[in-house]
């Protein structure tokens, strides 16, 4: 039952996308809107069930970013205002912080994987989205940080391959605040 809803939510999502950006000339800011808008949508139709955890914002995050590439669009151009759009939506309709942020997150980096995408860059241009989404949403934007780069970390670890050092060195170079957090992470795991 469940995953049968997730996977009408990464469809229809990649059917609105798909349209709602098909011709726009400012692809940028339509992007971050109209995830927003169809996370919302999704929302109001979806169970209390599905509003629980990280399924829902990877489900949306993936059916965006299948939609865009369907139509060309750069994964890498795209992918912080997908995010950013996606925890908006989410958080706008009391789905917790670290799951938005967290589930959509993830799915950017496993999505950049599978489309043979930089996920270093990848990971850099979603952590940047998620905190964006949370700070326009009122949310504790040093918190988002850390949950999205240890979001980021867990999925470069699942992607495997040297992956984690990739994502490591582009989030010390590319994220404010990354490397304190990737060095707090490594005295954590020594102790």
């Amino acid at each position: 039952m469940a995953i049968k809803l997730l996977s009408k939510v990464v469809n229809g999502i990649k059917g609105g996308v798909t349209s709602t950006i098909k011709g726009t000339a400012d692809v940028g800011s339509t992007i971050v809107n109209s995830v927003k808008d169809l996370t919302v949508t999704t929302l109001k139709g979806t169970s209390e069930l599905l509003v629980k955890g990280i399924q829902l914002p990877a489900s949306i995050v993936k059916g965006a970013i299948d939609g865009l590439s369907n139509i060309g669009v750069s994964l890498i151009k795209a992918v912080k205002g997908i995010v950013s759009g996606t925890v908006q939506g989410l958080m706008s309709q009391g789905v917790e912080q670290k799951d938005a942020v967290a589930g959509s997150v993830q799915q950017a980096i496993y999505s950049a994987k599978e489309l043979g995408e930089n996920v270093g860059m990848v990971a850099v241009e979603s952590i940047k989205g998620a905190v964006s989404g949370v700070k326009q949403v009122g949310g504790d934007t040093v918190s988002a940080t850390k949950t999205a780069v240890i979001a980021a970390l867990e999925a470069a670890r699942d992607v495997g391959g040297g992956t984690t050092d990739v994502v490591k060195a582009a989030l010390s170079d590319g994220v404010e605040g990354a490397k304190k957090i990737l060095d707090e992470l490594k005295k954590d795991e020594k102790a």
